[in-house]
């Protein structure tokens, strides 16, 4: 795959891609000139929504791969009508150490990961040997810029939608040592005020990072997501919010987590997965991540999409039984047009693909193409 160039360059450092990218057929697109790409007037008949907000198709990418204004800009200049910023924090926030992305190969025939499987903790393998269908490590720790960059940077990434585009931001508190349960409640708060005064129309609060120490996710405490998601209505007001799951085996879990939120009326709808953690070795069996606390890693791409499939079919289960109004993001392993319309068959009302779109940056016009 030496000819090809994804848009995050996995070769070069975050710092490097957050100064220099996007790369490959997101550089061009920015030097065209020529607004919101014509193909963004695709759509599903009439428009579509996002959390009320109209698009084009309800595709796009999710957190993760578009680390600044000039990534979300050449997203929407490629036909992906939902970009969402990468995760933002209320303070400056520094990255895991480079090498944060490899080549990820499961033993399975297909490619697929599964969760609470023993591969997981065995070890899989992690190279630089990346072949499609892509799966790749993802070692980065939510960096994030101090609010003075991000906040005029993300106001100029809204402005840069076209016609039926939406830019969507991301963000999570942060949990610092000697911090409080309360003052964690409150920096999430705290963070989706400095968002909203971006003049962002909805927005995502990540809880399925590392956020709570080595190896442990927000999204495994619902309680203490219900408590997190009520401090920031009280700051957003009217403004839709969703959140940003990880795999939750457990339906009994999966369902206190709508009851917890959406129940309450807190949650406007759910993005998920993530990634799958596992442990990645090198070929002789090594830890392939160098560093202190960086033998597990999250997995995306190919591997994880049939762990997203079951998350959105198990959720759209819950709205069913419940009785709830609320939207579903379908993420994970989409690479084709055929995995778009597989998260929609599962009850997903919109899709997004980070892994996917970096390495074929034609996915959008694709999925369109096949409408």
């Amino acid at each position: 795959m030496s000819d090809f160039e994804p848009f995050y360059d996995v070769s070069r450092s975050y710092e490097d891609n957050y100064e220099q990218g996007p790369f490959g057929a997101f550089a061009e697109a920015l030097k065209d000139g020529n607004g919101a790409d014509a193909a963004g007037t695709t759509s599903e008949g009439a428009l579509a929504t996002f959390l009320g907000q109209p698009v084009n198709l309800p595709f796009g990418i999710p957190a993760g791969p578009l680390l600044n204004s000039r990534f979300t800009t050449a997203a929407f200049r490629m036909g992906f009508d939902l970009a969402t910023y990468k995760t933002v924090r209320s303070r400056a926030w520094g990255c895991n150490p480079f090498p944060n992305v490899l080549a990820v190969h499961p033993k399975s025939a297909d490619g697929s990961l599964t969760p609470g499987s023993a591969e997981l903790d065995e070890g899989v393998l992690a190279d630089t040997n990346y072949e499609q269908p892509i799966s790749i490590s993802n070692s980065f720790g939510v960096p994030s810029q101090s609010p003075d960059v991000w906040q005029p940077d993300m106001r100029a990434a809204i402005e840069a939608a076209g016609p039926g585009q939406v830019l969507v931001p991301s963000f999570q508190g942060s949990r610092v040592e000697g911090m409080s349960e309360e003052e964690y409640i409150a920096d999430h708060a705290t963070t989706a005020r400095l968002v909203k005064e971006t003049g962002a129309k909805l927005m995502v609060m990540n809880t399925s990072c590392p956020n709570e120490g080595h190896n442990r996710l927000l999204c495994h405490n619902p309680l203490l997501v219900g408590r997190i998601t009520e401090a920031v209505k009280q700051e957003i007001g009217d403004i839709p919010l969703m959140v940003k799951l990880a795999y939750i085996p457990s339906d009994n879990a999966l369902e206190l987590m709508v009851r917890s939120t959406v129940g309450h009326g807190t949650v406007q709808g759910f993005s998920t997965i993530n990634t799958i953690s596992a442990k990645l070795v090198d070929a002789n069996g090594n830890q392939a991540l160098p560093g202190a606390g960086r033998d597990r890693s999250g997995v995306c791409g190919n591997a994880i999409r049939g762990a997203g499939l079951d998350m959105v079919a198990r959720l759209a289960a819950i709205r069913e039984k419940l009785g709830l109004d609320f939207a579903i993001n379908g993420v994970g392993g989409v690479v084709s047009p055929a995995d778009y319309q597989a998260y929609r068959d599962a009850g997903a009302d919109s899709v997004m693909s980070a892994t996917g779109a970096m390495w074929d940056a034609e996915l959008a016009h694709k999925i369109k193409a096949s409408r």
